[in-house]
C-alpha cells in the first residue's frame, strides 16, 4: 500500500517517542505498561518469525504505534509491541493518540472508531505493510461474555462493582490476549509478506 497520501511521512514518523521514552515520560499506568512487558515475552519460534519477517528485502523496518497511557488496551497491547520491535530489530516510534488526532483519523477502526493501540508495520521506505488495532479477536468475544455473565451474577450490585468485577477478570485474561496478538500479528504478516524459502 502506497503511502504517498499518509500524514505518516518520514519527518513526522521520526518525530515520534522511541518506546523507552515514552515510558519515561508516562503520567500514569508505568508499573501496569511495565508487568504487561514482562508477561509479553514472546518464545523462540515467534522472535525467529520477527527476525525473518524484518530481514525480507520488502520486510517490516518499522513500527508506529499510537496509543495513550490510561488506556489500558494500551498497557496491554503496547508492551507486545515493544517486544515484537526488538524480536525484529526494527525501529518504533510511538504517538500519543489525543496530541495527534490527524493520525489517528487515517487508522481508524472500521473507518470510525478511534480504537487504540494501533499498530502499524511500514517498509524501509515507509509503506504500510499491515496494520493491527486495539485487542485480538477473542478479546471482544470474552469482554462481551464477561459483560453479560456480570450484569446476570450480580444484578443487585451497584455499576462500579459491576465495572470492578468486571475489570479484574478482564485484566486476568490480559497475558492470554498477549499471545492471541502475537498470533494475529504473525498471520497479518504471513499474509503480506512473500514467503521466505
Amino acid at each position: 500500500m502506497s503511502n504517498s497520501m499518509s500524514v505518516v511521512n518520514l519527518e513526522r514518523y521520526n518525530s515520534g517517542f522511541t518506546y523507552e521514552n515514552y515510558i519515561q515520560q508516562i503520567k500514569v499506568n508505568k508499573d501496569r505498561f511495565e508487568t504487561y512487558y514482562e508477561s509479553a515475552a514472546l518464545t523462540k519460534e515467534d522472535q525467529d518469525f520477527f527476525a525473518n519477517a524484518s530481514s525480507m528485502p520488502n520486510g517490516i523496518k518499522k513500527l508506529m504505534i499510537i496509543g495513550e497511557d490510561w488506556c489500558p488496551d494500551v498497557f496491554r497491547g503496547m508492551p507486545v509491541f515493544a517486544r515484537i520491535a526488538e524480536a525484529a530489530g526494527i525501529e518504533t516510534r510511538i504517538f500519543p493518540r489525543d496530541d495527534n488526532l490527524d493520525m489517528m483519523d487515517e487508522f481508524l477502526k472500521d473507518g470510525e472508531f478511534a480504537s487504540i493501540p494501533v499498530a502499524v508495520f511500514y517498509d524501509d521506505k515507509l509503506n504500510e505493510i499491515t496494520r493491527w488495532i486495539e485487542r485480538p479477536v477473542v478479546g471482544y468475544d470474552q469482554s462481551n461474555q464477561i459483560t453479560d455473565q456480570v450484569a446476570k451474577d450480580m444484578a443487585n450490585a451497584d455499576d462500579q462493582e459491576q465495572r470492578k468485577s468486571i475489570r479484574d477478570q478482564i485484566y486476568a485474561l490480559y497475558p492470554s490476549w498477549q499471545k492471541e496478538t502475537v498470533v494475529e500479528v504473525k498471520n497479518l504478516l504471513n499474509q503480506k509478506l512473500p514467503s521466505k524459502s
